[in-house]
């Protein structure tokens, strides 16, 4: 079972050393997650209009709120702030600016009672983000932006971190998912037919672990861990934002969570800027992960 830190004061190294070992952590809201909080709900505001963005599900065809959504989520992924917002998140929170590498952050919204849970909105399976062609030494950073509750958020299923899951991500290249699928998400209405790595064998669901911060506060957690949607039986829509790191030196020590189960190729490494100019990783540490996860499997599946 992992260990969960409340608003903890342990340095970026040690923090580092326990996700990676499988705990989790949640931190209060500070000044600039809620301001990039804030910059969001501006945005879903203004695109929904007159409609309550929580409810607008029970007045919109399901088609136009695809359509709204794929306008909304680009703008707030490239919008200027959020590039200002994340260092001064991650600098609040004790990670060395210089070392420190993050890729743009990415609206989610899940909807309730399955009114779309496919294409732009969709509603993740169990899956580790390794699995996806993320580096072994990802950190995965997660807000609401609206009101959660253990029925709209996150659930962490903590049986499978050192065990191996049988799945299909060895189907999967994360520079082939560019090219080919990514840009197709707000035509998966009713089915996503888009090939993404799924488990081949039943996930026992529990014991979960649902962690519920008000809007801002943050919850980190290894890009290794098993998590998944919980399926939206609130009522409302669920939003929330969600961005990634890196560690340089991590990453060109090979250090991070051990590697149970992840088979895919391709990298996600090219996406990351680091906090202090926005510069990309160096180019050994790019091709070190270009043909897929460095790290060996460790146990069979």
């Amino acid at each position: 079972m992992a260990n969960i830190h409340f608003d903890s004061t342990h340095s970026d190294d040690e923090r580092r050393q326990r996700l990676y070992a499988g705990d989790l952590y949640m931190y209060s809201p500070i000044k600039p997650a809620l301001e990039l909080v804030a910059l969001a709900r501006e945005l879903i505001e203004r695109a929904f209009g007159a409609r309550d963005p929580e409810h607008a599900q029970y007045e919109m065809p399901v088609t136009e709120y695809a359509a709204l959504l794929a306008e909304l989520k680009p703008r707030f992924i490239h919008h200027p702030e959020c590039k200002r917002l994340l260092p001064q998140i991650l600098a609040a929170l004790g990670c060395e600016p210089a070392s420190t590498y993050f890729d743009v952050p990415r609206m989610r919204s899940s909807t309730s009672d399955n009114f779309l849970t496919t294409g732009i909105a969709y509603a993740f399976h169990p899956h580790r983000d390794t699995w996806y062609s993320a580096p072994m030494c990802q950190l995965n950073w997660w807000l609401p932006i609206s009101g959660l509750t253990a029925d709209n958020g996150m659930a962490f299923h903590p049986a499978y971190w050192a065990r191996a899951l049988r799945n299909s991500s060895n189907t999967y290249d994360y520079q082939r998912w560019n090219q080919v699928n990514r840009f197709s998400a707000a035509q998966q209405i009713g089915t996503d037919t888009r090939p993404q790595p799924k488990a081949l064998e039943p996930v026992q669901a529990q014991p979960d672990i649902r962690l519920v911060p008000p809007p801002g506060g943050i919850i980190v957690f290894s890009g290794a861990q098993l998590h998944s949607s919980v399926p939206n039986l609130s009522g409302r829509t669920r939003f929330s934002i969600d961005f990634r790191t890196v560690n340089v030196d991590d990453a060109l020590g090979l250090k991070g969570a051990a590697n149970v189960d992840s088979k895919c190729t391709g990298s996600t490494m090219h996406d990351y800027l680091r906090c202090t100019d926005l510069a990309h990783l160096p180019q050994e540490a790019l091709d070190l992960y270009e043909p897929g996860p460095p790290q060996p499997v460790m146990m069979a599946i």
